[in-house]
């Protein structure tokens, strides 16, 4: 994905409110070199923050007519309107070894045996998992093939097939990635009985 930026000369609060104000949001670019103080479009920038590419792989920035490219590393919204409020960005080269979090692709739920047959219902416990490679090898996304998942299985992230020269960030846990979970079992729904009221006795006449 490309995008294109502007260098900032004005910094500060005052600085920043009159960026927004205009459309733009404030931004800086570090790594691989002094750092830059930016600005972007306001609503192109809103709008690739929506795509899940724009937060999983290299992205190449065009800055005073010359590109780099750059990896998304955080960003800030308001907190409650739909406003960027800054952003950050690193560079990144061939050789540049990431620590990044990528996202989980599910695919084949629907075949496999725990649910065709066990009809039991699957719970993605874990939707993205941290991963250490180079620059140029980060993938957008891993997919987690559920093909041959059964019953009351779990899938942990030691699971996953990575690609080559990528390895997995634990930090010394193995986190659930996706539970089969056995169908509920249905419960009999008994009608409560109400016991029957003795039957009053006839008065005789007098």
């Amino acid at each position: 994905m490309k995008f294109v930026a502007f260098e900032r000369t004005l910094q500060g609060t005052g600085a920043s409110r009159r960026l927004r104000i205009a459309g733009k949001v404030p931004g800086i670019v570090y790594g691989a070199g002094e750092p830059a103080t930016i600005e972007l479009d306001h609503n192109a920038l809103f709008h690739a923050l929506k795509k899940e590419a724009f937060h999983s792989s290299l992205l190449e920035m065009e800055l005073n007519g010359e590109t780099s490219k750059v990896i998304l590393r955080d960003y800030q919204m308001h907190a409650w309107k739909p406003i960027v409020m800054h952003i950050d960005f690193q560079r990144v080269d061939e050789t540049t070894r990431l620590h990044k979090k990528v996202p989980l692709h599910f695919t084949n739920e629907e075949n496999s045996p725990a649910v065709k047959t066990d009809k039991c219902t699957i719970a993605h416990v874990t939707t993205e998992i941290e991963v250490e490679c180079l620059a140029a090898q980060l993938p957008e996304f891993l997919t987690v093939d559920l093909g041959e998942l059964v019953n009351g299985q779990s899938l942990h992230a030691s699971d996953l097939k990575l690609p080559a020269n990528v390895k997995l960030v634990n930090r010394g846990r193995n986190p659930v990635i996706v539970v089969a979970n056995p169908p509920k079992a249905e419960e009999e729904i008994v009608a409560p009985v109400v016991a029957a009221a003795p039957a009053k006795g006839k008065k005789g006449k007098k």
